[in-house]
């Protein structure tokens, strides 16, 4: 808990010292929710009615959730190409603190972050007119961890890539592309053809949005979003221990080769 908290501290630090970039930031949350809005007002409600009822709502959680993916998929691989720039990740991997814990600490702070914005999002949206009434905020919100844990895997990946190759990171853009196209994010997958519909089953983003949805704007219970729990859970059962694994054969290398330092 102490160097849970002592990472904490000091990526708040850095990111108070940017206060400029902060406001920008929440000035862009407003413009792209406004943007969906006015965009929703053209989309005939029936072409989602049975995800979300209108076509904001639906896009609303979509983009909650892209949040969430892309704070996983570059996170890890951010974090230790700072710590490389700044020349303190051979300094932390020489500390007793092992390396499961530096590389999932370091993303601390940008997964809470992620998560604050994430809430303002959808209070933002409560403000344009999405009805959260009735929603199973329980089962969001597991679904939301299960969620976050698959993509901090898949993050992982990359930061391994990062690691050996410095730069070019294939599963950060094949993962962050597929998931806009394929997984149910600005439109349903209704509209895919069906082996696209069958490809995007291996894809969670693509089960956490139907889960999320029904929870939230669909007030639906636990046993209605069994398969959606089920596979979130497999996913992560995969992936994780496979990230973990990647990073730490990824170290190794440039431990070995003598890269760690380089960027």
């Amino acid at each position: 808990m102490r160097r849970a908290l002592a990472f904490l501290k000091r990526d708040f630090l850095i990111e108070i010292s940017y206060r400029f970039n902060f406001l920008l930031s929440l000035a862009g949350l407003v413009v792209t929710i406004s943007v969906f809005y006015f965009l929703g007002e053209i989309v005939d409600p029936a072409t989602v009615r049975e995800s979300a009822g209108d076509y904001f709502s639906f896009a609303l959680v979509g983009m909650a959730m892209a949040m969430f993916l892309r704070a996983g998929l570059g996170s890890f691989a951010e974090s230790v190409r700072e710590e490389q720039m700044m020349g303190t990740l051979e300094a932390m991997l020489s500390t007793p603190t092992s390396l499961t814990t530096i590389i999932l600490f370091s993303s601390l702070w940008r997964f809470l972050f992620t998560s604050l914005s994430v809430f303002a999002f959808l209070l933002v949206g409560a403000a344009f007119g999405v009805s959260y009434g009735g929603a199973n905020v329980g089962a969001a919100l597991l679904l939301l961890v299960l969620t976050v844990a698959a993509y901090a895997a898949l993050g992982i990946i990359s930061a391994s890539f990062i690691m050996v190759f410095k730069r070019g990171d294939p599963v950060n853009w094949v993962v962050s592309s597929l998931s806009i196209l394929l997984g149910g994010v600005f439109y349903p997958l209704s509209v895919l053809p069906g082996w696209l519909q069958a490809l995007s089953r291996l894809l969670p983003i693509t089960w956490s949005l139907e889960g999320i949805r029904g929870a939230l704007l669909r007030a639906q219970g636990y046993a209605a979003l069994a398969d959606d729990f089920l596979a979130l859970a497999v996913i992560d059962l995969l992936l994780l221990p496979l990230g973990l694994l990647l990073f730490r054969l990824a170290v190794n290398h440039a431990r070995k080769v003598g890269s760690l330092m380089k960027y």
